[in-house]
């Protein structure tokens, strides 16, 4: 074993082992071409930092109508998952290993990305504010998504899942945080339903929980994303705990491969008495991976004290291609700054 445990092997599971126990956080970058296929630069970007146990994705949209901000990448179209198929082989070619996010933004789109038409949401409540990257537009309200619609949307997910399987990825990371659509249905702001989607904790997590199912069919290795209690493009409402309660212990009989803390600061929350990691970890026993402004001495502590397995790291990765080898060699670091998200180095 490494006296210093970042650089630990971990056994993710039966058939995969990191080589060292740092996650390349998923970051929304926007560098996709305009039929939302990875580019050649993005898969250089990847492979520089292969040398991380982990890298898990940018989302990847799992349908036209997922789509919320300009050129983030999909993985709907023959082309995009033949893009992808060049970022996984010099990934792989690396040594690295890595995981597709999939998502669905749901209300946080506009009709500028959806060809004039709405969005789509569990329930008919618009998100107060601009939309990013525009010069004032405001976001619309919503359309609640049919039955029907619930059902496709599953079934998107899940062809995601296969195409990501296709494209040599080695697992999936399914997007259920930050308030985007699988975290919308889970937020009683949001998910006004009265029907069997809605109304309970038990009916608000059904689409995950059927999600889930259905991407599990597709590929062996399955991570999940959640931000439980966690109020980014949401309102919050004293009853959301329930439901993240339930949502946690109910984990535990899905053999997931990891559960991902979708924060961007970790802090202390005074109603969770410790850190959402820390919450995620009392009600679920399997493998979590801590994310939200980590750096590498509080991820150490934060693995010796048994609360994560994995320490997520995001925009260092971001400044520093070779953030593995400067922690391992005690080098210091570039500083992140915000011109860096328009370079993809």
């Amino acid at each position: 074993m490494n006296q210093d445990i970042l650089f630990n092997n971990f056994e993710l599971s039966g058939d995969l082992t990191l080589s060292n126990r740092i996650v390349m956080a998923p970051m929304n970058r926007s560098m996709a071409d305009d039929d939302l296929v990875p580019t050649g630069a993005m898969a250089d970007y990847y492979a520089r930092r292969a040398d991380t146990g982990l890298i898990i994705t940018e989302s990847l949209m799992i349908s036209p109508s997922a789509q919320g901000y300009p050129n983030t990448p999909a993985i709907f179209t023959p082309a995009q998952v033949e893009g992808w198929k060049k970022v996984v082989r010099k990934v792989h070619e690396k040594g690295g290993k890595i995981f597709a996010q999939i998502w669905h933004t749901g209300r946080v789109s506009h009709p500028i990305y959806l060809n004039g038409e709405k969005p789509i949401a569990p329930s008919a409540v618009a998100l107060k504010g601009r939309v990013p990257r525009t010069n004032d537009l405001q976001y619309d309200v919503p359309r609640e998504m049919t039955e029907m619609e619930i059902r496709l949307m599953i079934q998107d997910f899940a062809q995601a899942a296969a195409n990501a399987r296709e494209a040599g990825f080695d697992g999936v990371e399914v997007h259920a945080a930050n308030g985007y659509l699988l975290d919308q249905f889970l937020h009683w702001d949001t998910n006004r339903r009265t029907d069997d989607w809605g109304g309970s904790e038990e009916n608000m997590a059904r689409i995950l929980f059927e999600v889930l199912d259905a991407v599990k069919q597709e590929i062996a290795h399955v991570g999940l994303r959640v931000s439980p209690v966690g109020y980014l493009h949401l309102e919050h409402d004293e009853r959301d705990k329930t439901v993240s309660d339930y949502v946690l212990q109910r984990f535990n009989q899905y053999d997931l491969t990891y559960v991902h803390t979708g924060m961007f600061e970790d802090s202390e929350q005074e109603h969770l008495a410790g850190t959402v990691t820390q919450y995620i970890r009392s009600l679920y026993k399997g493998i979590v991976i801590a994310c939200g402004g980590y750096d590498a001495e509080r991820g150490r502590k934060t693995l010796h004290k048994g609360d994560a397995d994995l320490i997520a790291i995001g925009r260092p990765l971001i400044a520093n291609p070779d953030y593995v080898e400067k922690v391992r060699t005690r080098q210091p670091l570039t500083t992140y700054s915000v011109e860096m998200l328009n370079e993809l180095v």
